[in-house]
């Protein structure tokens, strides 16, 4: 689902030049009980790499990201995956060239298991599954 306007959990002050931190109002975020989150790069130059969500916000980018891909068309600091028990919101954190999903470009959407979004040349799936 895409989210328009933008909610008050895709509002940022933009990225500037230092790496986006979680502001008070992520403070409820929480991965959910006994399910894993799962990240699985489906294509682009980090193809194949699997991330496990090991805390509720995770920053997706080209360097010094939670998850680093590989990608010249990714932006430093791209988007992030917010998880708030079983809701997972994919943020666009003001990248160059957009964070997609179904083919439109968002600025925050919150995803189903197994949904998958485009950052750059990189398709990315999340993944719910019990542990």
């Amino acid at each position: 689902m895409v989210i328009s306007p933008l909610p008050s959990f895709a509002r940022v002050e933009g990225s500037g030049g230092t790496r986006p931190t979680a502001p008070a109002q992520y403070v409820g975020l929480a991965l959910p009980e006994g399910a894993t989150v799962i990240l699985t790069v489906l294509s682009g130059p980090s193809r194949g790499h699997v991330h496990k969500l090991e805390k509720p916000r995770v920053v997706i980018g080209r360097a010094d990201a939670d998850l680093d891909l590989n990608d010249p068309e990714v932006s430093r600091w791209h988007c992030a995956i917010e998880v708030k028990d079983r809701i997972v919101r994919l943020r666009d954190l003001d990248s160059t060239n957009g964070t997609y999903f179904e083919e439109e470009r968002v600025r925050a959407a919150e995803l189903l298991s197994n949904a998958e979004f485009r950052v750059g040349s990189s398709v990315v799936r999340v993944t719910v599954e019990p542990k």
